[in-house]
């Protein structure tokens, strides 16, 4: 019965909608009654017979402390406002939409029937006295769009009702002692025809589109109804991909030929959750509700997923470069795929279809930790760490004891991920600890930079460098005091430390306005001296790291090393131009649907009027920025171990190619490996060489567009470049 619900859906969405044009009833400004409640209001206050005689009334919106509200009042925990509209014509509404723009949370009703809420949990009404689950800033004074819910013709059909209506909206503050509050609520109507009886939509409304087809896959959600997805815990829902294949055109009348089941689904993300494009957890479940691993899209089999919503980042590349570029130095990095997406028949834009971090083959570790592994080998590993914030919740198992960066205040709390802290047992969360402060100690010690007694036995070493590579590259503001992550692996397989996977890059690449994030020099480990106190602070372990100088050394070498090959500018500049123009017909529609492209969002460093423009920017702050490394990297690296003149002399040829490309090595090869990807970074070839000086690749058979090869001599040698195919 779920998938028949999600199939009506489709055909229904699939079809030229028949709104001929969209009209507004209820503007913020309009005159309405409110309360601000100091007891507790009656359940009947949202209903149309309910009388407001007693209320006071004013020009929304309502609220206090960030200068956008009409009607002010003094510090409060709630606010209800109820205003009554009229409706002429029934059968002109095909649909309805409701805006608001709130701080910290809200409910809205119409008819006494909620619509939906945000940001606050409670079965039916919340009391009066109740205070949001979390800080919800408003936008709209700074430029933002207003969240939007689509009230489709089942909700309307039920609920409307011609002649008078009454809209309801409760408000309510994340505490007494909070800056600022608002509610600024709008409703607009969809009208099949041609008449006008009601306003014009403000200058800020995008009326929805008909979405029949894409060059990405199209995710289609169904919440069965359900107009709110809360951030705990995940709801039912049916999830549905079609994906051709790459350089086929998925149409949204296509089957579900990718996924096609039930998942759980809840909102997520911190900073972002106040963005109205939101990022979703997905769990994907077998028709008994359990969980289910799946491969989607050819990713390690699990039962979790993010689905990443790219907003304030308008290059909607940040996270997709970023967990690349992890991938460029042999390392896991959550694997990616660009998509759109469309919940309850609603187009919501571009999104990233994303891995999650987890102990899982094919992603971090081999190894399950179960509650009786205790002792020998099996107690070793494998852990998933990480050093967060603790807003989805506290799972610290320890806090250091070593304070963070140089001169810095506050402690570093180490947190569970996977297990996570409740899975773990008293004897597991000892022994982690223990290893940990012991590699703090040696690292905090006068011998740290001794390859016996200092650190080095303790961690991977490469995998550090490499992390900060991509974090000093990216100048990632969150970069390790935020979504920094660790492996501990078991005895068995090195028992070292390792720093990573990568995650959460949407604020790199100078796309952060503050600590010093859109400038192209400078040091992320120097976050305190460029930030400041207060707040969320660096572990000291990079700072410390640079200072050995073999660590110093192999992270020069390592760096010149990428550089030549994938992290080369004009490769990283080529890899940037391919993928936006795999984007270039989904990303009109997303910015249609959420209309920021020349409009700053928080927390922008530039803000350009076109996606052209953003990307632009993107290039030019990746070449200035990996110039300032160039000439900046920690330590000398005299002694690189790669024959540049060999490397030049790899021919491949013809570039740009429409049938059969040659690669010719300038020595004979014993064991060699090419690989070619698309713009996805799928891999398309493979082939393994022995003993040769040369090979082909026929790629007649490809879509045109480009595309990236890798040659992999030996371990030392590795070669990355772009392949147009015409």
């Amino acid at each position: 019965m779920k998938l028949l619900i999600t199939f009506a859906i489709l055909v229904s969405f699939g079809a030229r909608s028949a709104v001929d044009h969209w009209e507004t009833v209820v503007y913020e400004s309009d005159t309405w009654r409110y309360l601000v409640p100091t007891s507790a209001v009656t359940s009947t206050w949202n209903t149309l017979a309910f009388n407001d005689a007693s209320w006071s009334t004013g020009p929304g919106g309502f609220g206090y402390g960030d200068g956008d509200d009409a009607t002010t009042f003094g510090v409060s925990a709630s606010c209800y406002q109820r205003i009554i509209f009229s409706i002429t014509d029934l059968s002109a509404i095909d649909k309805a939409i409701f805006n608001i723009d709130y701080d910290d949370a809200f409910v809205a009703y119409l008819n006494g029937v909620e619509i939906t809420r945000d940001n606050i949990t409670s079965v039916g009404q919340p009391p009066f006295s109740q205070f949001s689950d979390g800080l919800h800033e408003a936008v709209m004074y700074t430029g933002g769009y207003p969240n939007q819910y689509t009230l489709d013709a089942a909700f309307l059909s039920a609920n409307l009702n011609l002649g008078n209506n009454v809209l309801c909206i409760q408000t309510h503050n994340e505490s007494t002692v909070s800056s600022d509050m608002s509610s600024r609520a709008f409703l607009s109507l969809g009208i099949n025809n041609t008449s006008n009886d009601y306003g014009p939509t403000p200058a800020w409304f995008v009326p929805p589109f008909d979405f029949s087809s894409s060059n990405l896959p199209i995710v289609v959600i169904d919440t069965y109804l359900s107009m709110t997805i809360p951030d705990d815990p995940k709801i039912d829902a049916t999830m549905g991909i079609i994906y051709n294949g790459e350089g086929v055109i998925n149409n949204m009348t296509d089957p579900f030929n990718e996924y096609n089941g039930d998942i759980g689904i809840e909102r997520r993300g911190s900073s972002s959750g106040g963005f109205a494009k939101k990022q979703w957890g997905l769990e994907t479940r077998d028709p008994a509700g359990n969980s289910a691993n799946v491969s989607i899209f050819n990713m390690a089999y699990d039962n979790d997923w993010v689905l990443y919503a790219p907003y304030s980042d308008k290059s909607l590349l940040r996270n997709v470069l970023s967990y690349k570029m992890g991938w460029d130095t042999d390392r896991y990095a959550p694997r990616t795929k660009l998509c759109e997406v469309v919940l309850n028949g609603e187009y919501q834009g571009v999104y990233v279809f994303t891995e999650k971090i987890k102990r899982k083959d094919g992603k971090v570790g081999n190894n399950d930790l179960e509650p009786w592994d205790v002792s020998g080998n099996e107690v070793t590993g494998d852990y998933i760490l990480k050093v967060d914030k603790t807003t989805a919740g506290n799972s610290t198992i320890w806090t250091s004891s070593y304070p963070p960066y140089t001169g810095a205040p506050g402690l570093i709390n180490i947190q569970a991920h996977d297990p996570e802290l409740d899975s773990l047992v008293p004897a597991q969360m000892t022994y982690i600890e223990n290893v940990f402060t012991a590699f703090e100690a040696a690292l905090d010690g006068p011998n740290f930079a001794d390859p016996v007694l200092g650190y080095a036995p303790f961690v991977d070493m490469g995998s550090y460098i490499d992390f900060m590579l991509v974090n000093e590259f990216g100048k990632n503001v969150d970069g390790y005091r935020i979504s920094t992550y660790f492996h501990k692996k078991r005895f068995s397989d090195g028992g070292e430390l390792a720093a990573g996977p990568l995650w959460d890059f949407n604020l790199a690449w100078g796309n952060a306005n503050y600590c010093d994030g859109g400038n192209t020099a400078g040091w992320e480990i120097d976050f305190y001296t460029i930030c400041g106190g207060g707040g969320l602070q660096n572990p000291f372990w990079f700072e410390k790291m640079v200072q050995d100088p073999t660590f110093a050394h192999d992270m020069n070498c390592r760096w010149q090393e990428m550089r030549m090959g994938a992290w080369h500018t004009d490769t990283l500049s080529a890899y940037v131009d391919s993928m936006a123009a795999y984007l270039e017909e989904a990303q009109t529609r997303n910015f249609q649907k959420w209309s920021v492209l020349g409009t700053y969002l928080w927390p922008n460093n530039y803000v350009g009027a076109t996606y052209a423009e953003e990307i632009a920017y993107l290039k030019t702050w990746i070449t200035d920025r990996a110039a300032w490394m160039d000439a900046n990297m920690f330590g000398t690296c005299d002694d690189l171990a790669v024959d540049e003149n060999a490397y030049s002399r790899l021919r491949v040829f013809p570039n740009p190619s429409d049938g059969v490309v040659n690669i010719e090595f300038p020595t004979e090869v014993s064991n060699a490996q090419v690989m070619l990807y698309d713009a996805t970074g799928r891999v398309l070839v493979t082939q393994h060489l022995s003993n040769t000086y040369a090979t082909k690749l026929d790629v007649s058979t490809l879509p045109a567009g480009m595309y990236t090869y890798k040659v992999i001599e030996d371990t030392n040698h590795t070669t990355t470049g772009k392949l147009s195919v015409n």
